[in-house]
């Protein structure tokens, strides 16, 4: 079976990121797509991030009963910050059976060299990128291993839903209902 890993902190996820999950479920060989809760972002430094529990909450509320989503708490007993390479090394022994593919936005592509092992993530998993407004050029985009799909340039911000949040305004249709019920309930982001 083929799995795209969708890795991000989800603080909160978005519908965004359930357009593109989705995207990638239904135009790529990917049968399944894992969101990877990302307890700490090496290239991030968030004093608005909630518990990693409270955020894989919110990402098992948006998935619901979908059979092609799953959440992975896998990167929760890992050393932090945790490094992508690592953590596909760690899935790969786990699933032997399963070939995973890693799943980033077009931003991404030009900073992708500064990953670490990222020579290693190319060859042996690949990339599925979506697109994604005011990336830069990236001479990988040419890559075999690299897999541009037809997407909207989604532009949704866990920024600004935190802002609405912590402003008294409304989020719908920018979260899942599930996950906005979720956030009221739990008094998330206030």
């Amino acid at each position: 079976m083929e799995v795209g890993l969708f890795f991000g902190s989800f603080n909160p996820i978005h519908t965004g990121h359930m357009i593109i999950a989705n995207l990638v479920k239904e135009t790529t060989q990917v049968e399944e797509v894992w969101f990877i809760v990302s307890p700490q972002n090496p290239f991030k430094k968030n004093k608005s991030l909630l518990h990693e529990f409270d955020r894989l909450d919110m990402v098992n509320a948006a998935i619901g009963d979908d059979y092609k989503f799953r959440s992975s708490d896998v990167e929760f007993n890992m050393p932090r910050p945790s490094y992508t390479i690592d953590t596909l090394t760690l899935l790969q022994e786990k699933h032997p059976e399963k070939k995973f593919h890693l799943i980033i936005g077009e931003d991404n592509l030009a900073s992708f060299p500064k990953w670490k092992n990222h020579e290693m993530i190319l060859e042996h998993f690949g990339l599925i990128v979506y697109p994604r407004p005011n990336s830069k050029d990236s001479n990988l985009i040419d890559s075999e291993k690299v897999r541009l799909i037809e997407a909207p340039e989604v532009d949704i911000s866990a920024t600004l839903i935190r802002k609405l949040i912590k402003e008294g305004k409304s989020i719908k249709y920018l979260v899942p209902e599930s996950v906005a019920s979720l956030i009221q309930s739990k008094n998330y982001f206030s």
